[in-house]
């Protein structure tokens, strides 16, 4: 079996440890654990690894969040994987910072990295990881908030909070959907 784990983020320093580039934090911490390399492909950086059975490609699209859909229906098609063996890992400002929530499908919530990745792929039926950054930020500062980085606080947490991706990402690949939202979701 073959899986596709997607993180969300922008490439470049003016993004890097970014709320908005969580998805990177989130594929990059599986990618160390299993000492995976990454490479500049084509759309983005791919590593690839084993769990058990399972050959993992782990991407961190090189589009720009709002085209991440391109890189995903490149590296589906590339690598000849089903969508419903594709997670993508992101960032979402309805949940408290640190929660972690999992689904099997559902709208992209605003989020543009989903929602380009939905309008590419034709399907909203895919599971994700949302990570929770929060919403402390005023009327209309959104973007700011999003794009801006972690206080000192949640960067000290983030380690900690990002440790469940070592368990979630084979879980998902070797248990499948259902049983890694109802192991993972209380949390």
């Amino acid at each position: 079996m073959r899986f596709l784990i997607v993180g969300l983020g922008n490439i470049g320093p003016d993004y890097e440890g970014t709320r908005h580039n969580i998805g990177f934090q989130m594929v990059d911490v599986f990618a160390n654990y299993m000492k995976a390399e990454w490479q500049d492909k084509r759309y983005g950086f791919i590593a690839k690894c084993r769990v058990k059975n399972a050959e993992l490609v782990l991407l961190k699209p090189s589009t720009f969040m709002n085209l991440s859909g391109n890189a995903v229906r490149y590296w589906l098609a590339q690598e000849k994987i089903p969508v419903e063996n594709m997670l993508v890992l992101v960032d979402d400002l309805n949940l408290p910072f640190g929660t972690i929530r999992i689904r099997k499908q559902g709208s992209n919530g605003g989020h543009n990295g989903l929602g380009n990745i939905q309008s590419v792929i034709g399907t909203e039926a895919y599971a994700r990881v949302r990570f929770g950054i929060g919403n402390e930020f005023a009327q209309g500062n959104q973007i700011n908030f999003v794009l801006g980085h972690w206080t000192d606080e949640e960067e000290k947490a983030l380690p900690e909070k990002l440790e469940v991706m070592k368990e979630i990402i084979p879980s998902f690949c070797l248990q499948g959907i259902d049983r890694t939202m109802n192991q993972f979701n209380h949390k």
